[in-house]
């Protein structure tokens, strides 16, 4: 019998990455702010699941401006929903295995 915990993505094992890759998937996009709002998290520790999840083409970054303020933007690439699916699907197994 294969162990679903074996298709666990190591890159989701935190609750932010969790959490930053939850929200992708329901919004085109989510910028900065929202995100640490949302996750109730500080902009160093966001900043480095950001650059984890960029780095791993995950997501990826959008810089524009709102009139003259700067904004960033994230949106999850198609690699990204596709690696975060498996996850997912791999946790259901897991659940389901224990009823």
């Amino acid at each position: 019998m294969l162990n679903p915990i074996n298709n666990l993505n190591k890159l989701f094992d935190s609750r932010v990455r969790l959490g930053i890759l939850s929200a992708l998937m329901v919004n085109d996009s989510v910028n900065f702010n929202e995100l640490k709002e949302l996750l109730e998290i500080t902009d160093g520790n966001l900043a480095s699941h950001i650059r984890a999840l960029e780095e791993n083409n995950v997501i990826k970054v959008e810089k524009g401006f709102i009139g003259r303020k700067t904004n960033t933007a994230y949106k999850i690439t198609k690699t990204g929903e596709k690696m975060f699916k498996a996850h997912i699907d791999a946790l259901e197994k897991m659940i389901q295995s224990t009823k």
